[in-house]
């Protein structure tokens, strides 16, 4: 009788290089602790003070509302201007392409220093006939204060970042599927927000997400307006006020850093959300598993699930439905 062959006994190969480099990694990132922590010019007591601090706080607030509104105008307009270049029309093509070329060609700061002196440019502002009558007349100072120049620097350039990633995302929608709307009877504009923007949000979503985290740490260049009330400006403002700069801009950077971490977490579920179905088969839940399947992995559709998972259940061997 022939003897079976010895099992054989695998071993993992050998890699002392990846323990050496992460030995050092350690090693290095302890030391910047340590170098953060006992270090004492960065005043932790000071850093701890004025973290709660009523300006500080509502310089934070000041952030946000700039951050969040600016980001809200600049996707409405970003979505006409991605349509603009995507139509038909020379001229609102032109104008699309005009506005991006001038508003991602100029520096964001130099473009806040114009939306400051708005008022010395043009010191009222009319509603009317061009070159003729004027109905409505306004004091620039009036109607475009510090904050609202400051808001509207923001959206304007921001626009023209956020028009290229949604002309991307559009494009990236098969014609198709248009094609298919427009047959079953369905107008442009709801083919557009019925149709194509909800496959096009995949890929909207994680530049957009990175570009609200950009915006979010580009407020600290409206002291150009000027608006003083932001983040950086009180930090900045306190820490000169106290001769103590440097634990005024620990606290700036640390509440930047929460923001931050809040606005990622935010965006990886928005992701998660729009990316169902484009990700390998999983939609959400553990892959491999079927709606009201059991902890193993198998389990049967119910009729209606069937039938909206493979589209018909007639002549299908590994399709088993309950009654």
């Amino acid at each position: 009788m022939e003897s079976l062959p010895e099992l054989l006994r695998a071993r993992p190969v050998p890699r002392p290089g990846r323990w050496v480099s992460a030995a050092v990694v350690l090693v290095l990132a302890a030391m910047a602790v340590n170098a953060l922590v006992t270090n004492p010019a960065f005043r932790w007591d000071t850093v701890w003070l004025y973290l709660r601090d009523v300006i500080v706080v509502r310089g934070v607030m000041w952030t946000l509302v700039l951050t969040f509104g600016s980001m809200a105008i600049a996707v409405v307009l970003a979505i006409l201007l991605a349509v603009m270049r995507r139509g038909d029309n020379p001229v609102m093509k032109s104008v699309a392409w005009f506005y991006i070329w001038f508003f991602r060609g100029t520096p964001i700061y130099t473009q806040l220093v114009f939306w400051g002196l708005i008022s010395v440019l043009y010191p009222r502002l009319s509603l009317g006939v061009p070159f003729g009558p004027e109905f409505f007349v306004f004091t620039t100072r009036d109607v475009i204060t510090a904050f609202w120049a400051a808001l509207l620097g923001l959206a304007l350039n921001e626009a023209a970042y956020l028009a290229e990633i949604v002309r991307a995302g559009l494009s990236s929608v098969d014609p198709g599927q248009a094609e298919a709307a427009r047959a079953l009877g369905m107008k442009d504009g709801k083919i557009l927000r019925r149709v194509v923007l909800p496959q096009a949000m995949r890929v909207i979503v994680p530049p957009t997400g990175n570009e609200t985290i950009s915006m979010l740490k580009t407020t600290s260049l409206v002291i150009a307006v000027p608006f003083t009330l932001e983040l950086t400006y009180a930090t900045s403002a306190i820490g000169s006020r106290t001769y103590q700069p440097i634990p005024l801009l620990v606290v700036a950077a640390l509440w930047y850093l929460l923001i931050t971490s809040l606005l990622m977490v935010g965006q990886h579920f928005l992701e998660r959300h729009y990316g169902r179905g484009f990700d390998g088969g999983r939609t959400g839940r553990r892959a491999g598993r079927a709606p009201g399947a059991g902890p193993g992995g198998r389990g049967r559709l119910s009729r209606q699930q069937a039938i909206g998972a493979a589209g018909t259940t007639k002549d299908d061997p590994f399709l088993e439905v309950t009654p």
